[in-house]
């Protein structure tokens, strides 16, 4: 039986680069899944002021969200050998704060 997950899309525009023009880049837009509810999650760490730029917690909560979840589908894969204590901590960490 499969877990139950949520399902998001995401679409990421590069609106403009570092010199202010704006490249020829084609979106990118995926389709995945999430065990938790990334938008509860962003209230609930807005609500908590982590960051003085309130955008910082989207950005955040996201990019913490999206590296955590490939790495538990991919526990076993070496690269994340090294990481996965100090991720573990760094979020009992987080979730006490």
């Amino acid at each position: 039986m499969e877990k139950k997950t949520n399902t998001y899309r995401l679409k990421l525009e590069y609106l403009s680069d570092i010199k202010g023009e704006n490249p020829e880049k084609e979106p990118l837009e995926f389709t995945f899944h999430n065990h938790d509810d990334i938008f509860s999650i962003v209230e609930i760490l807005t609500e908590k002021a982590l960051f003085e730029n309130p955008g910082d917690t989207t950005e955040f909560a996201l990019g913490l969200k999206l590296f955590t979840e490939v790495m538990l589908r991919n526990r076993k894969q070496p690269l994340f050998e090294e990481l996965s204590p100090a991720i573990a901590a760094f979020m009992k960490k987080l979730k006490a704060s």
